[in-house]
């Protein structure tokens, strides 16, 4: 593989092809890899994605992987580095957002020097926007959303500023709107300041695609930007990159369809609702009784294999908070995700090994324990299904090595009709 214009390390899976997703869509070839690989890849790419599950990993752990994926990386020749989050901003007071952010930032700059990146998680295609500092989820500010019930990684602030600093040495800072939208000269003009003030990080407003336009010829020599996927949009046409559809071209699609649900997020309930609503046949994971012992993932195959022949069928863990709450009271929080993770990547194993060749997979915990135990090491970037959501392809290494046509969805992205769709868009 020649030098790579831009690599990039996401925090969880479904994140990462959140990204390469925008990439793509702005005329990078992408290429994303499953944890750090162990040796260049073949073949050609503009940018490579290195998905980690590190978002709610220890922070040191999360901080270490990072770490070993930027070296792998610029060991590729990478110009510029990317540090992807989740849209929503994921993380805890102790992190992982600011001390992989940290660490990567000290990596890439030079002894004697502070160092300066962004941050922002913004992506308005799927309504998320910063304003004053503050996230907004549609028209309501983040920790009103839903995202305040999230079993992992409550977010209970929307000020990114107070967020990021909690999880920051450095002092954070703020590149508002007025300065976003007067464009790139005055942007570096605020960087500059900011620098001078002994800001190392600085969150910035965007509430339009125009912004994430007028922010990406700035941060053109930036060796680290972090952000969500949103950014991605404006990064390609440094590199003298325009849109073109040859980017997303994959193998044609065959087999047959499913659907692993494990994320328990408001969109992905609704999702999971409209497909049950429509009549397409459905089978509940109930982590209660995968904890007591029963073979769940037995049962589930077992009623989805005369099903498949007639169209996709749903296996799901999905619940409203009030049931997700009472699972960890009985479980743990840690044993109820874990057991719920370990049955669904199971079930996806199960569901290819008896020809399912078109998976959806929601969550970005479900994702990377599916992927992992389907031995996926890289995936293709292809077409958007919905914002923030392609569809891939890859090789199912632990399978046989069959050909995958693979869509990993965050829990937070999708329409409502997102299942249905997909199939549809692939077809």
């Amino acid at each position: 593989m020649k030098k790579i214009l831009l690599g990039c390390i996401a925090d969880d899976f479904t994140g990462a092809t959140d990204l390469a997703n925008n990439l793509v869509r702005a005329g990078m070839r992408a290429v994303q890899t499953i944890g750090v690989p162990e040796k260049a890849l073949a073949g050609e790419a503009d940018a490579v994605i290195v998905a980690l599950k590190s978002r709610t990993a220890p922070p040191k752990e999360a901080v270490g992987a990072s770490l070993a994926a930027l070296r792998w990386l610029q060991a590729q020749g990478a110009r510029q580095i990317y540090f992807k989050y989740c849209s929503t901003f994921d993380s805890t007071p102790q992190g992982n957002i600011g001390p992989v952010a940290e660490a990567l930032l000290d990596a890439v700059t030079p002894t004697g020097t502070p160092g300066f990146t962004i941050a922002t998680p913004a992506f308005p295609d799927n309504q998320r926007t910063v304003f004053k500092g503050h996230l907004f989820v549609g028209d309501v500010l983040l920790h009103e959303s839903g995202m305040q019930n999230h079993p992992l990684t409550p977010m209970t602030d929307s000020n990114l500023v107070r967020v990021l600093q909690a999880q920051c040495g450095r002092k954070v800072g703020l590149i508002d709107y007025a300065v976003v939208a007067a464009g790139e000269n005055a942007i570096r003009a605020r960087i500059a300041e900011l620098r001078a003030q002994g800001i190392g990080i600085a969150v910035v407003d965007v509430i339009s695609n125009d912004d994430l336009h007028k922010l990406g010829p700035a941060l053109r020599d930036m060796p680290l930007v972090t952000a969500g996927s949103g950014v991605a949009i404006g990064l390609p046409a440094n590199c003298g990159i325009a849109p073109s559809n040859a980017a997303s071209a994959l193998p044609r699609p065959a087999g047959l369809q499913a659907i692993v649900s494990g994320s328990c997020s408001t969109a992905t309930n609704r999702q999971v609702q409209a497909f049950v609503r429509a009549g397409g046949p459905a089978f509940q994971v109930d982590p209660l009784r995968v904890g007591a012992g029963e073979d769940v993932a037995g049962k589930a195959l077992t009623w989805a294999e005369p099903l498949l022949a007639h169209g996709p069928v749903l296996i799901y863990s999905t619940a409203d908070p009030i049931a997700v709450k009472a699972i960890q009271q009985q479980l743990g929080v840690q044993r109820a995700g874990t057991v719920t993770e370990e049955t669904l990547a199971t079930i996806a194993r199960g569901l290819t090994e008896v020809g399912v060749r078109q998976l959806v997979i929601a969550g970005g915990e479900t994702a990377g324990a599916c992927v992992q135990a389907l031995g996926v090491t890289q995936l293709k970037i292809g077409p958007q299904i919905d914002p923030g959501v392609p569809w891939c392809h890859a090789q199912a290494m632990a399978v046989g090595n069959v050909g995958l046509h693979l869509a990993l969805k965050s829990g937070n992205f999708g329409a409502d009709d997102f299942f249905a769709k997909s199939f549809a868009s692939l077809a």
